[in-house]
């Protein structure tokens, strides 16, 4: 059976759900039809079932998402997807959701973890109220949707109007103090489902581990409702990973940026990234080279180079143009030489002068494009030469908020593991 269910109840946001899981390496599948479980459930990581109940009636509604859920089975993780601004009919389904899994295991300690949260498209919730960009869902063009008009703001109103189970809020004060914290506030709640506040995804990170945490140390079971990041968020902590060997990714990094290091530290608590440092003085490839392997013997798939930045003190003379050419050359070689000698299977280059020096490194005769994974990096695969085929992105230096590295990595390792399935097949 596949690692994750999730319930949806429309086809888009189905979708768009799946492809947070698979951005994490897990292979994702959506349908529609319920006769269609069967034969992919035991093909995939993540099963995403789209019941397209959104404009049913709430009883209809209950009926077909407790029938979806029944196809759980042996799930460790099952996700009710709601809508990003609570249309349609969350209570009713969450409760659809929570029968199906108590009636298969009555004596087992279900609760719901309601994050409604989708901070990367400025859904967030505080003090109980969601929130469109700031702005409370009655406020909001959703207030007077024809289909769906939604009469709360607060997200335990929204789910009280349909839900039999009693609710309860854990604040945004509590979720900032970290995962002992809210652990300990989960574990005091007499609620059946705690609606966390959120408002970016280091919180869902945090109310994750948490829940996590407590999966291991009370054996509880969560159940969890919400618009996807946090889902996913969770299956990494309750350490859902593909069933396939996790694809290995290296990257290259050039910029010694603020900007770059803020990115890079992302990359560290989100992805588990590990960074070996090349002295910019005293380039040396081989000592890069003995930190990447270290990393990938322990376990590390994302793992990387980058140049140290200079230490406080007072302004450095810029460096010349031979020493940056000499740092180009290095990172160049250590490219070339972890690829043949660690075989990632996706290949990460920030900075056009290391992109281009990479490239050349490898022998390739280009780059084939595939997408834009935000503007100015780019996912696509390198031509000619022995890594043909290769899966590799670019980001310039300068470019993207604190998440784009994040973003760009999970997008190559997402491409990576297609590439190794198809290989394979």
């Amino acid at each position: 059976m596949a690692q994750v269910l999730v319930i949806g109840d429309d086809l888009t946001g189905s979708n768009a759900t799946g492809a947070l899981y698979a951005r994490r390496g897990l292979r994702a599948v959506t349908v529609s039809d319920p006769t269609h479980v069967a034969r992919y459930a035991h093909r995939v990581d993540v099963l995403v079932v789209n019941t397209a109940s959104r404009h049913w009636s709430p009883a209809r509604a209950y009926a077909a998402v407790r029938a979806a859920a029944s196809t759980a089975g042996d799930a460790p993780l099952v996700v009710k997807r709601v809508d990003t601004t609570l249309r349609g009919n969350p209570g009713s389904e969450l409760d659809a959701v929570a029968d199906a899994l108590a009636a298969r295991a009555p004596a087992g300690r279900l609760r719901v973890l309601a994050v409604p949260a989708f901070p990367d498209a400025g859904r967030t919730t505080v003090g109980g109220l969601h929130l469109v960009d700031g702005v409370p869902l009655t406020r909001t063009a959703v207030a007077r949707d024809p289909f769906d008009p939604v009469r709360h703001s607060r997200v335990t109103a929204v789910l009280g109007a349909q839900s039999r189970r009693t609710l309860g809020e854990l604040p945004l004060d509590v979720v900032e103090c970290g995962p002992g914290a809210v652990a300990a506030a989960l574990r005091a709640s007499p609620a059946e489902v705690v609606v966390c506040d959120a408002t970016d995804n280091a919180h869902l990170d945090t109310v994750a581990r948490a829940a996590a945490a407590l999966a291991a140390r009370d054996g509880i079971r969560w159940l969890a409702l919400d618009s996807g990041p946090f889902g996913a968020a969770l299956a990494t902590e309750l350490g859902i990973r593909p069933a396939v060997a996790p694809v290995r990714v290296l990257a290259v990094v050039g910029s010694v940026t603020d900007r770059t290091r803020d990115q890079l530290a992302r990359t560290e608590a989100a992805l588990g990234a590990r960074w070996t440092e090349l002295d910019p003085d005293r380039p040396d490839a081989e000592r890069a080279l003995g930190g990447l392997r270290t990393a990938a013997a322990e376990g590390a798939t994302v793992l990387g180079v980058r140049v140290r930045p200079a230490a406080p003190g007072p302004v450095a003379a810029p460096s010349g143009a031979d020493t940056a050419a000499g740092i180009l050359r290095c990172l160049a070689d250590v490219a070339r030489r972890a690829v043949d000698e660690l075989r990632p299977g996706g290949l990460y280059a920030s900075g056009g002068d290391v992109a281009a020096a990479v490239t050349a490194a490898l022998g390739a005769d280009g780059f084939a494009i595939d997408s834009e994974v935000l503007p100015l990096a780019i996912s696509g695969r390198l031509v000619g030469g022995p890594r043909d085929g290769l899966p590799f992105a670019t980001k310039g230096g300068l470019i993207g908020g604190p998440d784009a590295a994040r973003d760009c990595l999970e997008h190559l390792r997402a491409a990576a593991t297609r590439t190794a399935l198809t290989l394979e097949r």
